[in-house]
């Protein structure tokens, strides 16, 4: 019988997925939280990273796609999106397909998610010298 991983396993995992997807951004993320809930923080990388978004079940790109989904249509999370506009990227997805997802979330989500997110994309876009989206 194996032994459940520890804590620190389980964080070191989260992290190591986390730092593979989003880069210095999640860290960023991270980070900030150190001094008002390391908790939070501790939990979104060894749980929502470590434990379900490494799961082989989903590709990254397409729990990205997901993602960027998700955070459009619960609207008000632009800087979330923002740092998951990025892992898109970094995982694989092209600015059009990003688009393409945003395009198709107005007919789910509205237009005005829809714009933000987009507007999200392009600042994103414009940090990496990915404009103009052809």
């Amino acid at each position: 019988m194996t032994e459940a991983p520890t804590r620190a396993e389980r964080y070191a995992h989260g992290r190591a997925v986390l730092d593979a997807i989003d880069g210095a951004a999640g860290a960023n993320v991270v980070d900030a939280l150190q001094d008002i809930a390391p908790e939070l923080g501790h939990q979104v990388v060894a749980w929502g990273f470590g434990e379900v978004y490494s799961r082989p079940e989903l590709a990254p790109r397409d729990r990205q796609l997901v993602t960027l989904g998700m955070l459009t249509a619960l609207g008000g999370c632009e800087p979330q999106l923002e740092v998951h506009v990025n892992a898109a990227l970094n995982v694989g997805l092209s600015p059009q397909q990003i688009v393409e997802a945003f395009l198709h979330s107005a007919v789910y989500c509205g237009f005005p998610r829809a714009l933000n997110a987009t507007f999200v994309a392009k600042k994103v876009f414009a940090a990496r010298g990915l404009l103009p989206v052809a």
